[in-house]
């Protein structure tokens, strides 16, 4: 830290928080006899609380969104040059960041082209599900509406989001939701059991397990399925890797049933999975829908996004006589131009810096790093993820796969802390199934931060675990 905060000034910054704010997914009772943590500054991997306690961030902010690392002056630099020459004007008419950057993003994304902007992750899916039900209206009479989401997965916070909603825990005491919304199984081949799928492996169980869709449309009606929306690779779930197969057996299922493709890349868009630019690149998906938020500007500007191909916006266009026949739609801060100009700024440096693939290099070199301490650790029963996007799978018994408890969990992210390291791990999320670690470095972490990140593991784990 630069020490420009003095004692006094952080008590009473401590003190305006402890009265005032209400942190997120944070249980305040805590804050009764202890001070709530504030974390002042961040350079690179490094993050330094109140205290002047430095930690190197394992997350990425937490939730998996500062993809670049932290202090990025040319990013900076950027949206202050912007704002004062333009901050705001609403979505209606557009600006410069907002189609340089659309143009940007559109040639990373072969087979879409239309990108429209909003403020957060859960308001780019409403507004896939909105253009959903809206072509349902236009086209089927609005019997094709049904909207299915797969279990674990996750696209955000609103009462519609949550509807389609596969963390049970997380919708828990919020509803009745929005009708309409249907879920499919997981593809996790670690819990195979649970699909009953427990004598499949490899291609086979990816195959079986897309074929679990295909089950519920038909139980469903196909003439009331109007699209899928999934997450390429599960992330607060418990990061679910897809099985092989999968995808290209989804992508049938899809097309037989004239089922729209949303791809969620809240979290793995933007370089996250490594080599590529969004996680359904790799598996040669062809969506219809692909939302985005978090790295797409590493959290220095609000900013998300629901991009569509051309056939999509076409539909909304076909008949200007129609009153009704355009998107009705608009989105406060879509219309900000902080956060164009620092999505353009942080996708240069992505290309600059070559972190596509440095975020292959380190996560594997991650992946090899957890895997050699299963052989310490008994407790790890799965190691698995895509580029730096990866869990470990604590568990009783590698036989049983009896999951351990959320305190211990909780024991060994704290652990971590106390080292230095702040991780992750799926919180409020599938009963009896809170028992994954996460981790989601920036995409500039080296070898020496990988080690780090997972030595600290190694000692939280025999600290929580000792036998």
């Amino acid at each position: 830290m630069d020490g420009k905060y003095t004692a006094n000034d952080i008590t009473e910054i401590v003190e305006a928080d402890k009265a005032h704010v209400w942190h997120h997914l944070y249980q305040h009772k805590a804050l009764e006899t202890a001070d709530p943590r504030i974390i002042v500054e961040g350079k690179g991997m490094r993050v330094w609380d109140q205290n002047g306690k430095e930690y190197l961030d394992a997350v990425s902010g937490a939730v998996w969104t500062v993809n670049v690392g932290y202090g990025r002056e040319q990013i900076v630099d950027a949206v202050a040059a912007q704002l004062m020459k333009l901050n705001y004007f609403a979505a209606v008419a557009g600006s410069v960041p907002g189609a340089v950057f659309a143009e940007m993003l559109i040639d990373k994304m072969p087979g879409m082209s239309r990108v429209y902007y909003t403020n957060s992750g859960s308001e780019a899916n409403e507004k896939a599900f909105k253009m959903v039900r809206q072509i349902a209206h236009k086209k089927y009479g609005g019997k094709k509406h049904k909207i299915l989401y797969r279990d674990r997965d996750y696209h955000g916070g609103t009462l519609a989001t949550m509807s389609a909603g596969g963390q049970i825990e997380r919708n828990l005491q919020y509803g009745p939701f929005a009708p309409g919304f249907v879920m499919v199984p997981h593809c996790m081949e670690y819990r195979k059991d649970e699909l009953g799928l427990g004598h499949l492996s490899g291609r086979e169980f990816g195959v079986a397990a897309a074929n679990l869709i295909e089950e519920v449309i038909l139980h469903e009606g196909p003439d009331t399925v109007g699209a899928l929306c999934l997450e390429p690779v599960t992330a607060g779930g418990g990061v679910i890797t897809p099985p092989e197969g999968y995808w290209p057996r989804v992508q049938e299922i899809c097309k037989k049933y004239d089922v729209l493709l949303h791809i969620d890349e809240v979290v793995c868009g933007v370089g996250r999975t490594g080599d590529e630019w969004f996680g359904y690149q790799h598996y040669g998906i062809k969506p219809d829908f692909v939302t985005m938020a978090k790295g797409v500007a590493s959290g220095y500007a609000a900013i998300a996004i629901c991009v569509t191909t051309e056939e999509v916006f076409e539909m909304f266009k076909d008949d200007a006589t129609d009153p009704l026949n355009y998107f009705r739609d608009i989105s406060t801060f879509g219309g900000c131009t902080a956060g164009p100009v620092a999505a353009i700024e942080n996708m240069r440096i992505i290309e600059e810096e070559g972190l596509l693939e440095n975020c292959t290099a380190m996560g594997a070199r991650m992946v090899t790093n957890f895997e050699a301490m299963m052989n310490k650790h008994g407790v790890i029963g799965d190691v698995r993820g895509k580029g730096l996007f990866i869990g470990i799978e604590l568990v009783r018994d590698r036989e049983t796969k009896e999951p351990v408890s959320e305190a211990e969990i909780g024991a060994v992210v704290g652990a971590c802390g106390a080292e230095g390291v702040i991780i992750g791990a799926s919180n409020r999320s599938v009963p009896e199934r809170n028992n994954v670690l996460c981790f989601a470095p920036a995409l500039i972490a080296t070898e020496a931060d990988i080690d780090e990140i997972t030595g600290a593991v190694d000692t939280a784990l025999s600290k929580v675990f000792a036998p």
